[in-house]
């Protein structure tokens, strides 16, 4: 892991995957700008669903057709998520999306869920020198994510699977399981339905 300047901007650097500082001028304007767009978002009336619809799409870098998420929703950009068709979150989405997070469709996600992908140095000077970097997530089409499930960087939750609530998912998970526990764990199989 190498922190010395390389010639790339700190965005740059960080849509790469590679160490970065966070509170970097570019990064600072875009993370205030998603955060007046969430305050706006989760201050909406929910019998106002034009205008929650048209601040989403200005916020995420895609949403689909039929998707509706319950505020408070918490992002550090926006820009880095995208969500498919008919997909619901229920209230107290966090989606640290300083890596792309991408969502599928028709995926049903709890209260209070976590999709988290930053990470920071192991050896304590350069997280001292405040570097940190970020892994993608990726959650497939039909994906449950029970309240309160904890998704972390660099996962991939394959189609149908089901994540039990509480739970803390710490690697890929295949399509069509049931995981629950810390970490989670493949408890059962699941047929296509």
């Amino acid at each position: 892991m190498t922190t010395e300047a390389d010639g790339r901007t700190m965005r740059e650097r960080m849509l790469a995957g590679d160490l970065y500082i966070a509170d970097d001028p570019e990064l600072a304007e875009q993370s205030l700008r998603a955060l007046d767009l969430t305050d706006a978002y989760n201050a909406t009336s929910a019998r106002d669903p034009e205008r929650r619809r048209a601040l989403l799409v200005e916020l995420l870098g895609a949403v689909g057709e039929g998707t509706e998420i319950r505020p408070p929703l918490r992002v550090d950009y926006g820009s880095h998520l995208r969500v498919g068709a008919r997909t619901f979150a229920n209230f107290g989405l966090v989606a640290l999306d300083v890596a792309p997070i991408t969502i599928g469709d028709d995926v049903q996600i709890g209260t209070n869920v976590q999709l988290l992908t930053p990470t920071h140095p192991i050896d304590p000077q350069p997280r001292r020198d405040k570097w940190e970097a970020a892994e993608p997530i990726t959650i497939g089409d039909n994906v449950w994510l029970g309240s309160g499930a904890i998704v972390l960087p660099g996962v991939t939750i394959g189609e149908n699977t089901v994540v039990g609530a509480g739970s803390v998912v710490t690697r890929d998970l295949p399509a069509n399981v049931v995981a629950v526990g810390n970490p989670a764990r493949v408890i059962r199989t699941i047929g296509n339905s």
